[in-house]
C-alpha cells in the first residue's frame, strides 16, 4: 500500500469517526463517508472491500480509545494507592464516562449486526482490561472462587447502565431530570448526567462487590 493509499484510507476512517460522533450510527453510509472524506463515492471500495470492514475500522478506533481511557483511569487509581474496590470504581466510571462522551461510537462498537465477521476480533482488544478487572474482583473476594462470572455480570450491568442512560430510559425509571433536554450549557448537562447516575452506579457496585468499607 502506497503512502497515498494509506492517507486516503485514514481519511475515510476519520470521516466515519466524525460522522458517527456528530450524527450517530445511522449516518454511516458509504456515500456519506466518501463525501465527507472528499473522495468519489466508489473510492471506499478500493480500500475496504465491504461496508462492514470500513465500519470495523471506525469501531477499532473506538476500542483503542476505550482501552486507553480505562488503562489511564486504572493507572491513576493504582498510582494513588487505591485498593481493589476503588480501582474497580475508577474503571466503572471510566467506562460510563466514555459511553456518555461518545454515544454514537460506543453504540457502533457493540453492534454485532453491523460488525459481523469483525466484531469478535475487535472486542478481543478489551480482554487485557477485562482480565485486570477479573484480577481486582478476585483480590476483593479471594475466597469467592473463580471471579470471571462475577466480573462478567458486573460488566454487563455497567454496559446496561450506559445504554439505558443513552436512551433516556434510566432517567425515566429513576425520576431524575439529569439526562433530559434543557437550555443549560453542555458542561452543566454533563455534570447533571454524571450526578444522576451516581446513586445507580453505587447501588450496582454494592450489589456485585458488597458494601464499601467505611
Amino acid at each position: 500500500m502506497t503512502e497515498q493509499d494509506r492517507d486516503l484510507r485514514a481519511r475515510l476512517v476519520a470521516a466515519g469517526i466524525e460522522l458517527v460522533t456528530e450524527e450517530g450510527v445511522h449516518a454511516l453510509g458509504l456515500r456519506e463517508i466518501a463525501r465527507r472524506a472528499g473522495v468519489s463515492h466508489g473510492a471506499p471500495r478500493r480500500y475496504f472491500p465491504t461496508h462492514r470492514e470500513l465500519l470495523a475500522a471506525v469501531a477499532r478506533h473506538g476500542f483503542g480509545r476505550l482501552t486507553d481511557t480505562l488503562a489511564g483511569a486504572d493507572a491513576l487509581a493504582a498510582g494513588t494507592g487505591a485498593d481493589p474496590r476503588a480501582r474497580i470504581e475508577a474503571l466503572a466510571r471510566g467506562y460510563l464516562g466514555f459511553a456518555a462522551a461518545n454515544p454514537g461510537l460506543f453504540e457502533l462498537m457493540f453492534r454485532h449486526d453491523l460488525l459481523e465477521g469483525s466484531g469478535t476480533e475487535l472486542r478481543r482488544s478489551t480482554l487485557p482490561l477485562f482480565r485486570t478487572l477479573v484480577g481486582l474482583v478476585g483480590e476483593l473476594h479471594p475466597q469467592g472462587g473463580d471471579p470471571t462470572a462475577a466480573t462478567a455480570a458486573l460488566w454487563s450491568n455497567l454496559h446496561g447502565l450506559a445504554q439505558l442512560r443513552s436512551w433516556g430510559s434510566l432517567a425515566l425509571a429513576t425520576g431524575s431530570d439529569g439526562d433530559s433536554d434543557s437550555d443549560s450549557d453542555s458542561n452543566s448537562n454533563s455534570n447533571s448526567n454524571s450526578n444522576s447516575i451516581e446513586p445507580v452506579l453505587r447501588a450496582a457496585l454494592t450489589a456485585h462487590l458488597g458494601p464499601a468499607d467505611r
